[in-house]
């Protein structure tokens, strides 16, 4: 049997069967079904920021699933951090394409996106329609100490597979201190380590070519009755992964049509001052500077949008970091919030305030406010999104050609050592923003939840139920507490 799009050979699967290998089984190749489900349950429990997402796909990919090797997920990761935009997304995205071509990619990448865009759509209709969003905290209280967990587990796991020798243990050491104490941006930190790895291959290969996968460390002769991933360390580039230059002209050019294709209607029907080309043009600018994480592009979007434009406040800027923080899905979609409310407000719908902004329904053009604010909100995604699938799907073919490079193979494992001490320090922040107040100090519960859940996942227990467990004991402790 063959997958629907033209994968290799699946074998027949059980009806029920989510996908996961048992221990001591041969991973069977998920049928696309199997993995469209997957990518969409991982779309609504995509928590925690990229730390949190990533390590929820390591857990569900090479540790249960065991759909890709160990090295292999490195490899993709290290590429995509190296890229402008959301990094997780862009992850499922790459290993999506991996498992089942280009439409496999596709639906791997939208639907990481697609559940935290209509939540957040929805949390946006009520700020503006009730202005009380607090319910939300409190639904959502337990799911960051539970992602803590998941964060930490990751560090555990990724750091055991990657600081193999003293070397990689000071590179991600060093990264810690550059970023936790001197506050070093995170493409500067990347670069820096790749550069170090790719020296290192020269003068002491032994000590920097350490990215191996599972099956590396057997012994000569040892048998290996299965292969330990469907995507293993040896598994041969398939086909429609062969880098041309045809092929990336013809991605460049459906890519780039895709994306600028709603920007060109919005202008032929509104004109290019339109508020809804003018979101378009801006967001489509900042995918380009996307390095380093939501946080270090949003002080250029709040200025732009707040100061500039005029979109919305810098109250209602707070407001929707806010909500995004709270919603699955890459932090970047606070950028949602930004179009919808430039829509609502250039719809005529005004500020939550009351006051409106002039000129509102003649650049509507009569549309109702919250039809704007729909149209804004998906100018924005759309174009803050749609260059991560151009990226991926033009480099990808040409990182996994230069997969066994030594000198590439030596960058990436300097790279994956310093990433261990970015994620650990992103832990850190993250265990100090959820369990710290100044004002109560260590938040009991929180802390509570957190260990739990960490002992949880180390135990083995399912990763969406521990996720899911950790909301409901927020929940009702804060609805006990009140």
């Amino acid at each position: 049997m063959h997958d629907p799009q033209g994968s290799t050979p699946a074998a027949s699967i059980a009806p029920g069967d989510d996908g996961a290998a048992r221990a001591g089984d041969a991973p069977v190749h998920p049928s696309f079904g199997q993995a469209l489900l997957f990518w969409l349950k991982l779309g609504f429990i995509s928590f925690g920021g990229p730390t949190g997402q990533i390590a929820v796909m390591h857990e569900e990919l090479v540790e249960r699933r065991r759909w890709i090797s160990e090295s292999r997920f490195l490899h993709a990761l290290n590429f995509c951090m190296l890229l402008p935009g959301p990094e997780a997304q862009q992850l499922a995205t790459y290993i999506g394409w991996l498992l089942h071509r280009t439409w496999g990619g596709i639906v791997a990448g939208v639907l990481f996106v697609l559940p935290g865009a209509a939540l957040l759509w929805l949390l946006s209709y009520v700020y503006v329609t009730f202005g009380n969003v607090g319910w939300v905290e409190s639904v959502f209280y337990g799911l960051k100490p539970a992602v803590i967990a998941v964060v930490a587990m990751a560090v555990w796991r990724i750091g055991s597979k990657a600081l193999k020798n003293e070397v990689m243990w000071v590179l991600a050491g060093l990264a810690f201190i550059s970023i936790y104490v001197f506050k070093a941006p995170f493409p500067a930190i990347v670069l820096g380590a790749g550069v170090i790895g790719l020296l290192g291959a020269r003068a002491r290969p032994e000590k920097f070519v350490v990215l191996r996968g599972h099956g590396a460390s057997q012994s000569a002769g040892e048998a290996t009755p299965h292969p330990r991933a469907v995507i293993d360390d040896d598994t041969a580039l398939p086909e429609f992964a062969t880098a041309s230059v045809g092929r990336a002209l013809r991605v460049m050019l459906v890519c780039g049509a895709i994306w600028w294709a709603p920007v060109l209607v919005a202008a032929a029907f509104g004109g290019r001052e339109h508020v809804l080309v003018r979101e378009g043009v801006f967001f489509s600018k900042a995918a380009m500077v996307t390095f380093g994480g939501a946080y270090a592009v949003l002080p250029y979007v709040a200025q732009h949008a707040v100061e500039r434009e005029g979109w919305l406040t810098a109250a209602q800027m707070l407001d929707g970091l806010g909500l995004a923080e709270t919603t699955p899905g890459p932090l970047i979609l606070v950028v949602q919030w930004v179009g919808f409310l430039g829509g609502w407000h250039g719809g005529g719908g005004g500020d939550a305030d009351g006051s409106s902004h002039a000129g509102g329904a003649m650049i509507s053009g009569g549309a109702s406010p919250l039809t704007m604010a729909t149209l804004g909100a998906a100018i924005t995604t759309w174009t803050t999104f749609a260059p991560c699938f151009l990226w991926i799907l033009l480099g990808a073919p040409y990182i996994e050609r230069l997969r066994r490079h030594a000198a590439l193979t030596a960058a990436l494992s300097a790279i994956t050592a310093s990433v261990v001490g970015v994620v650990l320090n992103l832990a850190v922040w993250f265990a100090w923003q959820v369990l710290w107040s100044k004002e109560r100090g260590v938040d009991g519960a929180a802390l509570v939840i957190a260990v739990g859940a960490f002992v949880a996942l180390a135990m083995k227990r399912n990763l969406i139920l521990v996720i899911l467990c950790g909301g409901a004991a927020g929940a009702l402790w804060r609805a006990l507490s009140a």
